[in-house]
């Protein structure tokens, strides 16, 4: 049995790009992490209901109507809602470029009076930990103060009043008026949490994105779509670390009310090669640098020991867990926090890091001894595994397979290995890179096309397709019009749509050894869309890419699948996959190179 939960395309994300809140369209921030995306929740009402933590703003007026929006391209949230007694504004936030780790939510009276209602329950620790909470200010400047553990916030602003476990608070607010809530943590064993200057924390929020999102390039019918996407982007990279995490969220489920339900909140080296190339694509080669840093950092010691995903920080120890104390969204159990799949072996994932690293080069960022000499080292563990079957792109937790995908990634690395002392002058052994590089495309060409159907196939033991094999010609591996890439559409087509969305395989093959169904996956369809521009199927292209914009919520945000039938968002959000994938689609109806800037 399900509970009703708020649907996940009802959240917009706010961000500091250390963190990220998840306020629904009804006013309540039901998910936030301190100090870090991957760090325990202090709100959970995500991942079960509102006594698992939420912060509600909203009008007293049950009847109140909002519309909200991103103030132009930031992070800065205006939700306008109206009532029988007037209009006003709600503006929220989270502070950038700020020591403090905040979330504003300003109330700004627009016409008449407007009466709102703040409810706020704080449950630390992923609600394992009820905060002992006490007041520390005054008439004047109230300040609840909640601590538990070595977790401290502060909130300022209306006067909060005890109910039990919750804090209420009531006020109204006339035309011109402003009323301000802001929320800030620390350790609780610092000073107590300090207050911030809103209009200078908003002006400098404001100013910071829009200078960031004014560097991205313009033009193009999906233009809108592309530049939120490039803020999610941004939004989900850490400013310290360079880490790029995959998702600001856990446990929201591939399939309500099953167990397909990951922690996401990590650095996965292929997404974060992805995104990097994204950001390439669009002139962003500092963001190419931090992340060489932060890989050199993560990676840094014996090769043999290359994880598929870290923590924000290069954190290697991600061990997965499930909690007790958060029953799931919609009843979705188990809701876990790390993520087991760190132990995998994915064959494509150093191929994915090598690609990017060598458009890094192609873009003027310089190699330096200890950014090429990690390269060789990674290289050298490719010869070393090149015959090892993998659990594949998707995280597979049946059986190992040689993947076509992960094989295709392997001849990638080795190629990228060779052009590098081709045709950049490095240091390396492009003999023994070419011979094994040349094996592997003879062995893809051998085992894994169907010699029937004509098409590549999702592994060298089926004839299955997987959505995948739509990466191969992004890659170099062939052409987008070779023959076998046109029967693998074809396939794909017959196979994996459902609804005019894209799967990623059928999992009634049973290949990825889980129970239950997902839904069609955002990014596998924005590949089709890139497939068929590639090959001049314009039309159908734009079709599809228009289908998927769609989409996207009222704030321009997608999460990892969507399901047709019930017009839903399914997973965790915002995807940082779906997003790199709709940039690199709206890049190729463009008529932009993207990735294929350093194809073959």
């Amino acid at each position: 049995m399900t509970t009703m939960s708020t649907p996940i395309e009802s959240y917009a994300l706010l961000s500091n790009c250390r963190t990220g809140a998840l306020v629904s369209d009804a006013g309540s921030i039901d998910w936030l992490c301190l100090p870090r995306y991957d760090d325990a929740s202090i709100f959970g009402a995500l991942l079960g209901d509102e006594q698992h933590g939420r912060w509600s703003l909203r009008p007293a007026d049950p009847s109140a109507t909002a519309t909200r929006r991103y103030d132009g391209d930031t992070f800065v949230l205006v939700t306008r809602w109206r009532s029988a007694e007037g209009v006003a504004d709600v503006i929220e936030f989270m502070p950038v470029d700020d020591e403090a780790d905040a979330v504003v939510r300003r109330v700004v009276g627009i016409e008449g009076s407007v009466a709102f209602e703040s409810e706020l329950l704080l449950r630390f620790d992923y609600a394992r930990a009820l905060p002992w909470v006490r007041q520390i200010g005054d008439h004047d400047a109230p300040v609840l103060l909640a601590i538990a553990g070595p977790d401290a916030v502060a909130v300022r602003g209306p006067r909060l009043h005890p109910d039990g476990t919750t804090h209420r608070a009531a006020f109204t607010v006339s035309e011109g008026q402003t009323v301000d809530s802001v929320l800030t943590g620390d350790r609780s064993y610092h000073r107590h949490p300090v207050a911030i200057d809103v209009d200078a924390a908003l002006q400098r929020t404001r100013t910071w994105w829009t200078d960031w999102a004014s560097r991205v390039e313009r033009g193009g019918p999906w233009q809108a779509a592309l530049m939120r996407s490039m803020l999610v982007l941004r939004a989900l990279t850490h400013p310290e670390t360079g880490g790029i995490v995959a998702a600001a969220t856990t446990s929201l489920p591939e399939d309500p009310g099953g167990s397909r339900n990951w922690d996401y909140r990590f650095v996965w080296l292929r997404d974060a090669a992805l995104t990097l190339e994204a950001y390439l694509a669009h002139g962003y080669t500092e963001a190419a640098r931090r992340w060489r840093d932060w890989l050199l950092r993560a990676v840094a010691g014996d090769p043999a020991d290359v994880q598929i995903m870290y923590g924000l920080g290069g954190e290697r120890d991600l061990p997965e867990r499930e909690l007790a104390s958060l029953p799931g969204y919609q009843r979705s159990a188990p809701v876990r926090i790390g993520n087991g799949a760190v132990d995998q072996y994915q064959g494509d994932v150093i191929g994915e890091v090598l690609v990017a690293l060598e458009a890094a080069r192609l873009a003027g960022v310089t190699e330096t001894p200890s950014s090429w000499s990690l390269q060789r080292a990674l290289l050298a563990q490719v010869v070393e595994w090149v015959d090892r079957p993998d659990n594949g792109i998707w995280e597979m937790r049946g059986d190992l397979h040689h993947f076509t995908h992960s094989r295709a990634m392997v001849w990638a690395a080795l190629d990228r290995g060779v052009r590098a002392v081709r045709e950049h002058g490095l240091a390396g052994d492009a003999d023994t890179w070419e011979r094994l590089r040349d094996r592997v495309r003879s062995e893809i060409d051998e085992t894994g096309v169907d010699a029937a159907g004509g098409h590549f196939t999702q592994h060298d033991s089926t004839d299955e397709v997987d959505a995948s094999l739509l990466l191969l010609p992004v890659v170099g591996f062939c052409a987008a019009d070779d023959p076998r890439m046109l029967a693998t559409v074809a396939r794909i087509e017959r196979d994996l749509l459902r609804d005019g969305f894209v799967m990623r395989y059928r999992t009634s093959a049973g290949t990825d050894g889980l129970p239950g169904d997902e839904h069609p996956f955002l990014a596998c369809s924005f590949w089709l869309v890139e497939q068929y521009a590639a090959t001049g199927r314009v039309d159908d292209a734009t079709r599809l890419m228009d289908r998927l914009c769609a989409v996207a919520n009222d704030v321009g945000l997608l999460s990892e699948e969507y399901d047709p039938g019930a017009g839903r968002h399914i997973g965790n959000t915002p995807q940082a996959l779906s997003h790199l994938a709709l940039v690199g689609a709206a890049d190729a109806l463009a008529g932009h190179t993207g990735r294929a800037a350093h194809r073959t």
